[in-house]
């Protein structure tokens, strides 16, 4: 009987062993807050000071406080680390924030993240200035990436959509009001249409006219045709279009002259036009030529583009551009253009200058990143802004059916614009079901 015991005891352990692993690989949030996170919180706390001094992220402390520990305290006198102000667990790692003592800076904290994560043995850590002289330490406990699941709060308001999930567990969120123009670029297969898809299903919840420019004959953006305000499928209709948002912008801005504001949010509600938001799906497609001919209308493009970039902003057009690759090479004003999108999304590329175009002018130190983003996971990217700061972001997967659907239900949300009526896509019918009628089977004869 004993032995017995002995053999359903181990057959327990390890059933119990070969659930966590099981849990570990296949449900990492759960194994995280039931194994990992105690784990990492007692870690913490009992190495937080010597771990702080192996990395060299202490200080001498004070005169007063060094007098107090020899007279007072009768103790040696030991180096001062940043002080824990506050631990908060969260569903995918730790937040801690830090009150930096004299002679810190939070670049001395960054510089130490890698040493810090394989130190308390987490997946990452992340470095984030919250005001001066605080810092909060973003700690993951496995790899968020690998499976997306968005945050609940996660959802569309005012001109903020969130697109992806950065690595440090938090939304990617693309902010109109902060980085008006972007560039996305990415190869073929690396999840940079799955992007713009997030992005228009985002979009389609907000009170903003959708502007699309699809010169791969509109098979990207027509099924979008219900929430779409305006839609281009050929380059002499981007031509066309372009120029039709121009003049709509030097109207908005005779608008805020007559007035007297200083931008399209300082309007009252009530005169307030509409944000638009220009999505172009390939922007090589706007700058080359086939023939001589054709070079009169790239100029007219180019412009009105270039002009977009520099002034709608406080008018509230805003440019959301994608493509391959955005060089030099594309013709005159490719750069020029670039430099006014400060958002920056780079997927997978072929070649480590492509993501120098993307990334090289922003945030240099994120081109080493993006060359090394593996195939085998679409949708993961580097995402920067002039700031200087970068993440890496991926994706969550969204199927073209539910993007559809969430145009179609959200259509009444296009705004009034009759400049942009003559460009309006014809909505594509929704599929029906076709149930084909029952085989009659003939009598049996006898």
């Amino acid at each position: 009987m004993a032995d017995l015991t002995m053999w359903f005891e181990g057959a327990g352990v390890l059933a119990g062993a070969g659930g966590i692993g099981y849990a570990k690989v296949r449900a990492p949030r759960a194994y995280w807050t039931l194994v990992g996170l105690p784990v990492a919180r007692i870690r913490f706390a009992t190495q937080y000071r010597a771990t702080m001094d192996v990395c060299g992220l202490t200080v001498r402390p004070s005169g007063l406080r060094a007098f107090m520990a020899r007279n007072l305290a009768r103790s040696e006198v030991q180096p001062v680390p940043p002080k824990v102000r506050r631990v908060r667990a969260t569903s995918t790692g730790l937040r801690v924030t830090l009150r930096l003592p004299a002679g810190l800076e939070p670049l001395d904290i960054a510089a130490a993240s890698e040493r810090l994560r394989h130190a308390w043995g987490v997946h990452s850590v992340h470095v984030r200035a919250t005001k001066p002289g605080f810092v909060e330490l973003r700690m993951t406990g496995y790899d968020v990436l690998r499976r997306v699941r968005m945050p609940r709060k996660a959802q569309p308001h005012d001109l903020v959509v969130p697109v992806a999930l950065r690595d440090d567990g938090m939304a990617f969120e693309r902010d109109y009001r902060k980085v008006p123009h972007a560039l996305t670029l990415g190869a073929n297969q690396s999840g940079k249409s799955m992007y713009q898809r997030n992005l228009i299903k985002g979009l389609a919840q907000l009170p903003v006219a959708l502007v699309g420019i699809d010169c791969k004959r509109g098979v990207e953006q027509s099924r979008y045709a219900d929430r779409l305000s305006a839609l281009a499928t050929n380059p002499d209709d981007a031509a066309s279009l372009i120029d039709v948002l121009v003049a709509e912008m030097e109207d908005r801005f005779d608008l805020l002259a007559k007035h007297g504001a200083s931008d399209m949010w300082a309007l009252p509600e009530q005169l307030r036009p509409a944000p638009v938001v220009v999505l172009v799906d390939e922007i090589a497609e706007l700058f080359l030529i086939a023939s001589k001919s054709d070079e009169a209308r790239r100029e007219r493009i180019v412009t009105g583009l270039i002009r977009l970039a520099q002034l709608s902003r406080a008018v509230g057009i805003y440019l959301e551009i994608c493509g391959q690759r955005f060089g030099s090479e594309l013709g005159k004003g490719a750069t020029m253009l670039r430099a006014q999108l400060t958002g920056r999304v780079v997927h997978r590329v072929n070649d480590k200058q492509t993501a120098e175009m993307g990334l090289n002018d922003v945030a240099p130190d994120a081109v080493p990143a993006a060359s090394l983003l593996p195939a085998d996971r679409p949708g993961q990217a580097v995402a920067a802004d002039s700031s200087g700061g970068w993440a890496r972001i991926r994706t969550p997967q969204t199927s073209e059916a539910d993007t559809v659907a969430t145009c179609r239900a959200f259509a009444h949300l296009a705004p009034d614009l009759p400049a942009l009526d003559p460009f309006r896509p014809t909505p594509v019918p929704a599929p029906t079901l076709i149930i084909p009628p029952m085989p009659k089977h003939a009598p049996a004869t006898p």
